[in-house]
This record gives C-alpha cells, structure tokens and sequence, in this order.
C-alpha cells in the first residue's frame, strides 16, 4: 500500500523514496511508474489500477465541500453537514458517509448545527448511516439544535433511536452509543 504525505511515498514494504514536485503547482508527485495523485477529498484507501497492479492510495486531510466537513475529534469522526440538506446534497454527501461507515468499530458523530434546511434525504443519510454502523458495531451520536430538524426526526421516531445532543462536547462526552432498537 501506498501512502502519500507531502515529503515521501511509503509502500507496505517500508521503501520509500522522496518525490520531487512539479513546478506548475507544487503537487505532482514522480519518481516512480505507479505514482497516483490522489482526487481531492478522499477519505479512505482506494484501488487504482495503473500500470497492470492495483495501488492503494490514502489522502488527509478529509474533504471539504459546501454540504460537508469531516474532521477527528477525541476518538470520533465528526462529519458536519452544513446548509439546505436536500436530495443534492445527500448525493455529495452519500460517498462520503459511506466511506466513513464501511469500516468496522468507527465512532461517528453526525452534527446537524449548521443546517439551515434538512428534508426527508438528510433523513436517509441519517438512518442509513445508523444501519451501517450497527452493521459494523460502530457508534453513531446526533448533534442538532434546529427546531424543525428536531421536529422532523420527532415524528419519523428518529429521536427515539438516536437522541440528538445539544452541543458537540455533551455528543462526544457520552459513555455509551446512542444508537438502540425501538
């Protein structure tokens, strides 16, 4: 496996080597026939075939994008969703989440406070985030604040399954997962 930092490329083996830049923007990276520079955004590893083998590739920092920043805090992935959560959001969203809830044990914090406006596909991400995780014995904690947010997952009987948190600190401060069975 590959690893990209900005000094040096490290495979599984252990051999590195120190790349040299690319004057145009001081990212392009080469030394090697393998060599993939990574699209921006991407949260995990994923597989490239280039030059007959598979290369796996892993980028930090986590993405930022209108609707979304990903950051670690305390042991947790918290992924911020920001502005009108509809239908387009949820798809810039989804690959996201999905890349962050493909993984055993993650303890995910989802925090609604910059949310201006949240319908019934901010909804699906929610749930579907919780289904993934049980799925992968994860942790799921809800941060929200707006009334008619509140409300929504009030009568979906979201609140029931995950009780969302006033502030970030009272999410990431609690003992146990919130994510139960009705």
């Amino acid at each position: 496996m590959l690893k990209f930092t900005l000094s040096r490329v490290t495979c599984r083996a252990g051999q590195s080597f120190a790349p040299t830049r690319d004057p145009g923007d001081g990212t392009a990276l080469s030394g090697s026939q393998n060599v993939v520079n990574p699209a921006p955004g991407d949260l995990q590893s994923r597989s490239v075939e280039e030059g007959g083998g598979d290369v796996a590739v892993e980028q930090e920092p986590a993405p930022l994008t209108r609707h979304l920043r990903v950051r670690q805090d305390r042991g947790h992935t918290v992924l911020e969703f920001r502005g009108e959560i509809d239908i387009a959001a949820a798809m810039e969203i989804a690959p996201y989440l999905d890349r962050v809830t493909a993984h055993p044990n993650v303890r995910l914090v989802i925090d609604l406070r910059a949310v201006d406006f949240f319908d019934c596909s901010g909804l699906r991400l929610v749930y579907r985030a919780r289904a993934r995780l049980l799925d992968q014995d994860g942790e799921l904690r809800l941060v929200c604040t707006h009334p008619l947010t509140l409300r929504i997952m009030r009568v979906t009987g979201l609140t029931r399954l995950l009780p969302a948190h006033a502030t970030l600190d009272a999410a990431l401060g609690q003992p146990e997962a919130t994510s139960g069975s009705l």
